[in-house]
């Protein structure tokens, strides 16, 4: 039943007991995911590379540990006087490391800005920067004190 090829864009359980593993752990070595799903790794190495192509995989990611969480976190909400005619505020963020989220919001606000800094000064270098940009007609920034619930 292994070797049955799969319709694109479906999953068997074969699929969804690799995401499981990668869930876990994307460094989870191929050679143990082979083990766990009675495949070979490059039979599971192309079920990921179909899987990515098929955006079942968007990518792997790096979730920092408590030492690396310490710094500054700020929230900037961003209205553009274009209202959201022009990617050039977007774009900008895109080339700012520290941006580590930015949602489109309905309502007076049109982004929702989230960084994450080693220091108050960098937050303050980073709003600045924001605030100058074309386009930007204001903002509102806020300071993290304590993250009280964190799901991500």
């Amino acid at each position: 039943m292994h070797g049955v090829s799969m319709i694109s864009g479906t999953l068997d359980d074969i699929d969804r007991e690799i995401l499981a593993a990668l869930t876990a752990d994307a460094r989870v070595p191929l050679v143990a995911i082979a083990a766990r799903v009675h495949l070979s790794r490059n039979a599971v190495k192309q079920r990921m590379e179909r899987m990515e192509r098929d955006g079942v995989i968007a990518g792997y990611t790096v979730v920092p540990g408590a030492a690396a969480a310490r710094g500054v976190t700020a929230i900037v909400m961003v209205y553009r006087s274009d209202r959201m005619r022009d990617d050039r505020v977007i774009a900008t963020l895109r080339g700012i490391p520290e941006v580590v989220r930015c949602d489109v919001l309905s309502g007076e606000y049109d982004l929702f800005v989230t960084l994450h800094a080693a220091t108050m000064d960098r937050i303050g270098q980073i709003w600045e920067q924001v605030a100058a940009i074309p386009g930007v007609a204001n903002t509102v920034t806020a300071v993290s004190l304590t993250r009280a619930i964190d799901r991500s």
